[in-house]
């Protein structure tokens, strides 16, 4: 057991990366788990890179990355709301050409600066072995306001993802409570992208919530294993970058993405193997 608990017991580094990764499984489990059920993985992956141009601003003239990140997402909702309600034009169209815009931005930006590297690594790829403990209470105030509006709103979020007419027949405004569900996934992409990275924070909003569509059918079982998967996947990646010197949030969505391959293989194996006598 020493290999596997002296890591977080012997450096309150690894303990804060540990909270941290816990915390950030916790909200992408369940927003991710919406993102699944409702087909909004274009949207999920163009916030992810979309708040590099607001993140890379800030830093550029002195602001918290966060406020950046928060200005790049805002930018982007602002955005796809705008092309949709003003042209012809799908969503999935709107949302590709705000993506394409807003990294092609971000990339700009960075250019403009010289000593730019470390912290565009740091914007990447996360810097969650670095969280302290005022970065821990701002996830944490930002999970529970996640896991607050996703209780409070279970029914109308669960009719979106069935038919938006369901919901309005029910008596809910489905474009009101869509609109909150694409600001839940911009909360979760801002407070995940200083542990995980805007380039690895939409593996897991995806994965783990993959694996508990892989296995189960209600939504709320669909949630526990995504977050069981996520706090496992913090945990086992956290280990191998402290063993291997590897990178901890690449790692962490490494293992993630891995177990649901590893699910998927198994679902495919097992109805042959129970075929397979018949």
């Amino acid at each position: 057991m020493g290999p596997l608990v002296d890591p977080f017991t012997d450096n309150v580094f690894m303990q804060h990366a540990l909270v941290a990764g816990v915390l950030v499984s916790l909200a992408c489990a369940v927003v991710g788990t919406f993102v699944v059920l409702r087909g909004m993985a274009f949207l999920g992956d163009a916030l992810a890179h979309g708040v590099l141009p607001g993140i890379a601003a800030a830093v550029l003239i002195g602001l918290p990355s966060i406020a950046g990140a928060v200005a790049g997402a805002a930018v982007m909702i602002g955005g796809v709301s705008l092309v949709t309600r003003r042209t012809r034009l799908s969503a999935d169209t709107a949302i590709g050409l705000l993506f394409v815009g807003m990294l092609a931005l971000g990339v700009v930006i960075v250019s403009r600066s010289d000593s730019f590297a470390g912290d565009l690594t740091q914007i990447l790829f996360g810097e969650i072995l670095g969280i302290d403990r005022a970065a821990l209470w701002w996830q944490a105030g930002a999970t529970v306001v996640v896991l607050a509006v996703a209780v409070v709103c279970a029914r109308p979020f669960l009719l979106l993802a069935v038919d938006p007419e369901q919901a309005e027949v029910a008596g809910f405004r489905a474009a009101r409570y869509h609109a909150i569900m694409l600001a839940l996934v911009a909360l979760t992409v801002v407070i995940s992208f200083q542990t995980v990275g805007t380039l690895l924070v939409f593996g897991m909003l995806l994965a783990p919530a993959g694996v508990g569509a892989l296995v189960a059918h209600r939504v709320s079982v669909m949630m526990a294993v995504a977050a069981l998967v996520g706090v496992v996947s913090v945990f086992a990646g956290l280990l191998l970058s402290y063993h291997y010197d590897l990178a901890a949030g690449a790692s962490i969505v490494l293992v993630a993405v891995g177990v649901f391959f590893a699910v998927l293989a198994v679902r495919s194996l097992v109805p042959a193997r129970r075929a397979a006598p018949a």
